[in-house]
């Protein structure tokens, strides 16, 4: 199996390398003089090792040749552990001017990686998960649930503990009609994990989405409204019913017109609605800056 070594080393690029007691002075010592050098001491036998390697080189690919990494093996070159004092693999140094100047031991996430490399090396690019993310999330925005669904898959295949992904895969399923499996994911994420914003959204879709009726009982629910537009139950039922079908706008203006003749009906229905949909919406769609206004002019006037 081709590894991410074997791709730097057929472009013809040497930012990711084997070491060796006899070339650490040229690899680490001299290299370092010039850019930053990550050193990764491993095994072969050390499981975290071979979850770690792969994303130290991820994150030294993207970096395009501003941050070089040599990676040891131990066993063949216990000498290298024993002069940096390390008692347990895997260990990560960066070296700098000739020295280690900062470390790390243990498997840690690709982000907290890609935090320690730019400490020293500056801001480098995003890595394929992060690449992949924000790829998914535009075309979850634009509707494009083909394109979505394939990155937020693609992201879980190499991270399958990605909070977020699983949150906005979630919405594709919703996106989708399948509310069940997005609740499903949701019910997977660990309770306390639940309380990030992306998470948060997720539940936001769903509780809407819950309330969709067929098309042909959208008109009795209008016909409902116009008869009686003091009816706020009615015009509630409406809302909920435009907004489980992916009518925000329609959904949003009947909510607004809710909290305009009564804020406080039943406990603030209207404006806890409303709030639901301005964070599945997120704060830079241009429905949520309308509704955000329009909410304050109400609720401060």
């Amino acid at each position: 199996m081709e590894t991410l070594l074997d791709e730097n080393t057929a472009s013809g690029n040497n930012w990711v390398k084997d070491g060796s007691a006899q070339t650490f002075a040229q690899d680490v010592i001299d290299a370092s003089q010039e850019k930053l050098v990550i050193v990764d001491l491993w095994a072969p036998w050390c499981g975290p090792c071979k979850q770690l390697g792969p994303m130290i080189e991820k994150v030294v690919q993207d970096a395009k040749g501003a941050v070089e990494l040599v990676k040891i093996d131990i066993d063949q070159h216990p000498q290298i552990a024993q002069s940096l004092q390390v008692k347990s693999i895997p260990a990560v140094f960066a070296f700098k001017d000739g020295r280690p100047v900062d470390g790390f031991m243990g498997a840690v996430p690709e982000s907290q990686i890609k935090e320690f490399v730019e400490k020293h090396a500056g801001p480098i690019g995003p890595s394929p998960i992060e690449a992949a993310f924000e790829s998914g999330t535009a075309a979850l925005e634009e509707g494009n649930t083909e394109i979505a669904l394939t990155a937020f898959v693609k992201i879980l295949d190499l991270d399958p503990d990605h909070i977020e992904a699983k949150a906005q895969l979630a919405r594709v399923y919703i996106q989708l009609g399948e509310i069940d499996a997005a609740k499903e994911l949701i019910a997977a994420i660990e309770p306390n994990d639940q309380k990030s914003a992306v998470v948060s959204a997720a539940l936001a879709a769903i509780s809407l989405a819950e309330n969709a009726v067929d098309a042909e009982d959208i008109a009795p629910l209008r016909q409902k409204v116009e008869a009686a537009p003091e009816n706020l139950e009615a015009r509630f039922e409406l809302a909920q019913a435009l907004l489980g079908g992916g009518e925000n706008e329609a959904g949003g203006l009947e909510l607004m017109e809710i909290i305009r003749r009564d804020r406080d009906w039943n406990e603030a229905a209207g404006r806890v609605e409303l709030l639901k949909l301005l964070e599945v919406l997120g704060p830079t769609d241009p429905l949520t800056k309308t509704f955000r206004r329009q909410l304050s002019a109400i609720l401060f006037s």
